[in-house]
């Protein structure tokens, strides 16, 4: 009797209601199980027609909606440009503590560190014979100088370095950021596990923060996209088009040049039956599934059918996943070459060189977080005073194009994990005088079912 007087009282549901609560969460369940490529081609085609439908010198009556659309994108931006420097600082902070030793591992390690390297030098070659400018309004908007000389750039960056932390955070000053992550993330190495995990904590919590920024993407995307072709017209394409064919052109030279060749200089054997079958195995994969983390399994039983010791795969795959990131390497360097032809700065070859260093040190951070290596141009951007804005900036048009630059990237990151695996391992059977065959299963098909 209790139960059915208060089942008496409680307000009745109407089917009309829940049908309409369950709309409500089955859109926003859709919108964010939807792959964000689709939601992004939305975007950028939706921010296309309304330039042409709703232009921003059209008729008074649409004044209104042309600023609405052009906040979206000055709103994704600005939230970029808010989390990106506590991304970097908890990232770096929470990494260096956590990393373990990895004797063992240290010829692939050499190898992962040298091909990031060798790729950030052939981005930086790429954008010296082919600079690109890109088109953005802020650019005009925002002074920038050409550092004098090399003694200037060091100048600026000792001088980042040793900035207040709390101002380097406030001022987006990332070499500033950077350096003090290191500073304490290597103080935090003797500090109990429960410390460790808080800032793991932490800084999962940032990159899920992240993650909630790039979920509204398309939006931003769409008022990017909207305001550009307003000011610009249909050109700014062209631009978008020779960026990526810059960016895959370097990422193409990388897995069938400058990684055989490294292989080659290990092995002194015919590098490409390894090449062509880790890009089969495991780059393809990637490709469509744009994360090197969930490519880890497909690399580990790729590894198993090359029958390598699991004692050393088992730790060099993981570990690739976090800093082998050749590709990462190459957008950074690309983008931010493409950020100082834009406004106007000189880059000489010894900042260059720099640039490379940074770009592969900040390569490394770039697994795990959503929109990956573009949220660290502003890092490299840096380097050269590049006006965070339009560094963020920058950062939008990476994920404009990220359709095919990410997926490009993270194909040849992963690649390169089994690649470099099995080149270390096949090195240490040469000088022990092991026959091998590059690139072969080393069991039968009977034994690998």
């Amino acid at each position: 009797m209790a139960e059915e007087a208060l089942n008496a009282n409680e307000p009745q549901k109407s089917p009309e209601g829940e049908n309409a609560s369950g709309k409500k969460k089955n859109i926003f369940q859709r919108y964010s199980e939807t792959s964000l490529i689709l939601r992004i081609v939305v975007g950028l085609v939706i921010g296309l027609v309304l330039a042409f439908v709703f232009p921003q010198d059209g008729p008074e009556w649409t004044v209104g909606i042309s600023e609405f659309i052009t906040l979206l994108g000055n709103l994704f931006v600005s939230a970029l440009r808010a989390v990106a420097p506590i991304l970097v600082f908890f990232i770096v902070i929470s990494a260096l503590p956590n990393a373990k030793a990895a004797k063992s591992m240290k010829t692939v390690i050499v190898l992962y560190v040298i091909s990031t390297l060798v790729a950030a030098l052939v981005a930086v070659i790429g954008s010296y014979l082919f600079p690109i400018e890109l088109t953005f309004s802020i650019a005009e908007e925002v002074d920038q100088s050409s550092p004098s000389g090399i003694g200037e750039v060091l100048t600026t960056i000792i001088m980042n370095v040793a900035a207040n932390p709390v101002d380097a955070l406030a001022n987006a000053n990332f070499i500033g950021i950077l350096a003090w992550a290191i500073v304490l993330g290597i103080a935090l190495r003797r500090s109990s596990q429960n410390v460790k995990d808080v800032f793991a904590a932490i800084s999962d919590a940032v990159s899920m923060a992240v993650r909630w920024v790039i979920n509204l993407a398309p939006f931003g995307i769409m008022g990017l996209v909207y305001t550009s072709v307003s000011e610009s017209g249909a050109d700014i394409f062209v631009v978008y088009g020779q960026l990526i064919i810059l960016l895959v052109g370097c990422m193409l030279l990388i897995a069938l040049v400058t990684n055989p060749l490294i292989v080659f200089i290990c092995t002194r054997q015919n590098p490409y039956p390894l090449v062509l079958r880790c890009l089969k195995d495991s780059g393809i994969t990637a490709f469509f599934t744009r994360s090197s983390a969930a490519n880890i399994p497909i690399n580990m039983e790729l590894c198993r059918k090359l029958g390598l010791n699991k004692d050393n795969y088992s730790v060099s795959i993981p570990l690739g996943a976090t800093i082998n990131m050749a590709g990462a390497a190459v957008t950074i360097t690309v983008m931010t070459m493409a950020a100082a032809h834009t406004v106007g700065l000189t880059v000489d070859p010894i900042t260059a060189i720099i640039l490379c260093v940074l770009a592969a040190l900040s390569a490394c951070g770039a697994s795990g977080v959503a929109g990956g290596s573009l949220l660290l141009i502003p890092l490299a951007c840096s380097l050269f005073g590049i006006d965070t804005t339009v560094a963020m900036e920058v950062v939008a048009i990476g994920f404009i194009i990220g359709v095919i630059q990410d997926s490009c990237e993270t194909a040849l990151n992963s690649s390169s994990d089994v690649l470099f695996t099995a080149t270390a391992e096949y090195r240490q059977m040469k000088k022990n005088g092991i026959e091998y065959h590059l690139g072969r299963d080393a069991f039968s098909s009977d034994e690998l079912d």
